[in-house]
Parts: structure tokens; sequence; C-alpha cells
């Protein structure tokens, strides 16, 4: 498949590298979470695999579990060990934390993942805040989504309704949806898009519930955001023969081993790709480029987000349509198309 622009104890160390050379830091990744979610942080996993791998770096990620009265002691045992001169962790339920331990340890860089500290409030000279433009490529699929919702064969109905369930009604989330509803709005002005907020990220079955009552709607697709319990909503569309939109991998890959009959309903995934977005970070930070103590934002042209397109996207969509996509995503990216966002 392929794409286009379009406290120590407290976690389990599950990737651990070969020492490197002395010149080269040692890395560890914080999950505010776990593994496993086939979404988010899994790309971030994947980032750290390469930079074990194809830079050679002492790496460890530590999963902290959702409870986020664990987050600041294991955080603070991470840093205080002293084994690890770069923190990585994401999400912006982190900022917080980020903006007091990056004070108290300032001898140790961190990068921080789709949030930011307030550099003007903390100084935070030793953090890199890392954003994407998630609302580019929520803009894609919004137009791929309203392109199908029409069509009536394979389950689908000709109503114009498309669904949206997000983890939490925040920033970021919202991002994914105003892109969303304005692609999808640029190719049928008149569109009803049904939304949701799960106010969990790690919940399969409230987030089947919430795609099952879209559907019955007659929500022809379904967009989740919602980490791991965007799952649910993946199953909710295999049961009942729609479609849905994955996000943060591409996700249809992902599931066509273990379960192919979720990946055919997976049509396309909002791809935000926190692997390169990582592994270029770290490869300008080797080549002495001072990343520190400012943000950043990568989108349709750095690379940072992109659409999936595959073997199942093809089955669903016209080339008439592919083609359509390769053009908005020009046109984003040249400005042409000024996509709206939540920030």
């Amino acid at each position: 498949m392929k794409s286009i622009f379009l406290s120590a104890g407290l976690g389990l160390a599950v990737v651990t590298a070969p020492a490197a050379a002395m010149d080269k830091p040692a890395v560890a990744f914080f999950v505010n979470g776990t593994l496993g979610d086939k979404s988010f942080f899994d790309s971030a996993q994947r980032g750290m695999d390469r930079l074990a791998s194809d830079l050679g770096l002492e790496t460890r990620t530590v999963e902290a579990g959702f409870d986020p009265t664990r987050w600041e002691s294991g955080m603070i045992d991470l840093a205080d060990s002293g084994e690890y001169d770069i923190i990585i962790t994401g999400t912006f339920t982190m900022v917080s934390y980020v903006e007091q331990m990056a004070q108290e340890f300032p001898e140790i860089k961190f990068i921080l993942f789709d949030g930011i500290v307030d550099y003007a409030k903390c100084g935070c000279e030793n953090v890199h805040s890392l954003l994407f433009k998630q609302n580019e490529a929520s803009y894609l699929a919004g137009a791929l989504a309203g392109t199908l919702t029409t069509t009536d064969s394979d389950g689908l109905n000709p109503e114009e309704t498309i669904g949206f369930v997000g983890g939490m009604d925040i920033p970021v989330i919202n991002d994914f949806l105003v892109g969303y509803q304005a692609g999808a709005q640029s190719v049928l002005p008149d569109v009803n898009i049904l939304s949701q907020y799960a106010n969990n990220f790690g919940d399969p079955a409230i987030g089947k519930e919430m795609a099952l009552a879209q559907y019955s709607q007659n929500a022809d697709i379904v967009f989740q955001v919602a980490g791991g319990t965007g799952q649910g909503v993946l199953e909710a569309a295999a049961d009942e023969g729609r479609l849905a939109i994955g996000v943060d991998s591409d996700q249809a890959a992902i599931f066509m081993e273990s379960n192919p009959e979720i990946a055919n309903r997976i049509v396309t995934s909002v791809m935000k790709n926190v692997d390169n977005a990582l592994v270029s970070a770290m490869e300008r930070h080797l080549k002495g480029e001072n990343i520190f103590g400012f943000p950043e934002a990568q989108g349709l042209e750095t690379g940072g987000v992109g659409l999936a397109i595959n073997d199942i996207t093809k089955k669903y969509v016209s080339e008439d349509t592919l083609d359509m996509l390769d053009e908005l995503s020009a046109k984003i990216v040249d400005g042409s198309i000024e996509v709206p966002t939540a920030f």
C-alpha cells in the first residue's frame, strides 16, 4: 500500500536498542497511555524503532497507562535516572508536565509532539514542540467522503450524510473536524455531517455505539479520530457493511492481516506521520541544527500528514476522484485553498 500527500517501574520498557556511540543521545519515549492503539502512539513507536535501527540511537519506550495521576512521577523518575539525553512524549495532556520538567531538568531536551508549550511563560529553551496540520489531510478525507456518500452501492445509500467520532472536544480533534467539514462541503455543499465526542481515547465500546448510531441515521462513512476508542468505529463499519475513515496510521494496512473484514471497510486514513516527524527532527538535531526552543508545524508539503491511498481505496474511489484529490493537495500546498483550522 502507498500513500500520497495527501516513576521507574511505572511503565514497561518495550523497546531497547543496543548502546550507541557516546556522541549520540540516548532517547526515551514516555507514552501517556499504552501501545497497541493501531493509531497515534503506534506511529510514534515506529519512529522510535527507526531512531534505533536507522540512526543507531539507544532508545527505550515506557508505557505509563491512562491514569494521569501516574504521569508526573513517571516522568520525574525517567528524567531523574540520568540515563536519557532526550525525552519524547506527546499529546496536549502532557503540555503542563513538559513545561514543569523542562525547568526542573534543564540539562535534558524534550520533544513534545501534537502539543505546544507556552514558551513565553516557561522559557522552555530545551523543548521542541512538534505540531501537525491535520486539518489539511482531513480536508482531502472530507472531499473523498462527500464524493462517495451519494453512491448507491455496496451498502452505501444515496443520502448526503457522513459522520465523525472524536475522542474529546478539544482543539486538536476539532482541527480534524473542521478540515473534514470543509472538504466535504467543497464537493457537496448541502452534506449532512453528524458528529459526536466519546470523551475517551481508550474505550472501543463507546466508539462502536456512537458509530452504530450514526450509521442508523444513514451515514455512509464515519471518520474516527479517537485513538483506541476509534477501533470500535471500525468494527461497526464492518458489522454494518458501511465505510470508515481511519486516523494517524494507514489503518487498513494495519488490520489487513489480523482482521481483513475490518480492513476492507476502511476506505482511507488521515495519516499523522509522527514517525517521519520524529526522525526528521532527530536527524536535524544530530547534524547540529538547533530545533529546541521553538515549535514547528508539518503538513502536506513536508509529508507530516497525508491521505492513505491503497487497493481498498481504489475499490471504492474512481480515478477521477483520485485525480481530484491530487489537485486539491496541490492547491492546499500552493495556498490556492486555505483550509480552516480550529486553532
